[in-house]
């Protein structure tokens, strides 16, 4: 069973995946930890994009010999094949790891994965530690490679007035979580320049249909995606079924009336509210699909 410092650790890997949002994929978002053999913090880091080093081997390079006879604390199953960078299962190997805590499996993992050849090797291994945790950051890319289509999130503002304010506001709050940014017939990365062109290529626009524009996304190595859209039209109200979490901006009225700012449609058919974060502007509702 996992530790209090592991556990702790864990949480401080899923904090260090998030940084590799909108810019690791096709890859996921993953967070490693390297606990030397007294459990102290030596070494940390996370995957930033494809091509470059995973978590594993950037925490490993920063523990440096401290690693050895420690513990590796990773969001993701170390992966089990050699592909642009080195297979991270034998990095752990090759550093002296003695144990390894991970969170969520890898539905990709190639062979018998990457857990089960440390095993092999003699190495302490623990899974499924704290998953929902971890899935704060890896669930739109596991959703998205389970499905082969990217995680949609569909934002807009309701309000008396133009909401092209919010509407920049909400792009800008939340566009370093998606590989790609969807604001009426613009399509940019959402961190501008973010990914590894070799591995990331920007799709053509959405005219041929929501389902098979997505499909086009995927292959080009999107897993995430903000949509950025006037409600009530458009093609993402016509296709609910293809979006993943809605990101609604309400502008604040007076504390008496307001009722043309909130419709009986700011909850769309399908969904519940998740979330409700007040601001001085307003409040921005998070709404996800109902299971």
């Amino acid at each position: 069973m996992a530790s209090d410092t592991e556990l702790t650790a864990m949480r401080q890997a899923i904090t260090l995946s998030s940084f590799g949002l909108g810019t690791a994929s096709p890859n996921p978002p993953v967070g490693c930890v390297i606990l030397d053999r007294h459990g102290v913090p030596v070494g940390a880091g996370y995957h930033r994009r494809k091509g470059e080093p995973h978590a594993e081997v950037n925490a490993l390079n920063a523990a440096g010999a401290a690693a050895r006879g420690g513990t590796a604390v990773v969001t993701l199953e170390p992966c089990n094949h050699i592909g642009v960078t080195p297979a991270c299962r034998q990095e752990l190997i090759n550093a002296g790891i003695v144990r390894v805590v991970i969170s969520i499996i890898d539905p990709t993992s190639r062979g018998d994965g990457g857990a089960a050849v440390l095993t092999a090797h003699g190495i302490d291994v623990e899974t499924n530690v704290i998953p929902d945790e971890t899935l704060t950051v890896l669930g739109p890319w596991l959703a998205a490679t389970r499905r082969r289509r990217p995680h949609l999130t569909w934002a807009y503002s309701l309000g008396d007035k133009d909401n092209h304010d919010l509407d920049e506001r909400l792009t800008a709050d939340l566009r370093t979580r998606a590989d790609l940014v969807l604001d009426g017939k613009a399509i940019e990365e959402g961190v501008p320049g973010g990914h590894a062109p070799e591995h990331f290529t920007l799709p053509g626009d959405s005219t041929s249909g929501i389902r098979q524009w997505l499909s086009a996304c995927y292959a080009a190595g999107s897993r995430t995606i903000l949509a950025v859209g006037a409600h009530p039209s458009g093609a993402f109200r016509d296709n609910l079924d293809c979006v993943d979490e809605i990101v609604v901006a309400v502008e604040r009225t007076p504390a008496s009336g307001g009722l043309s700012a909130i419709t009986a449609d700011v909850t769309p058919a399908g969904f519940e509210v998740a979330d409700i974060s007040p601001d001085i502007a307003g409040a921005r509702v998070r709404l996800r699909r109902r299971t």
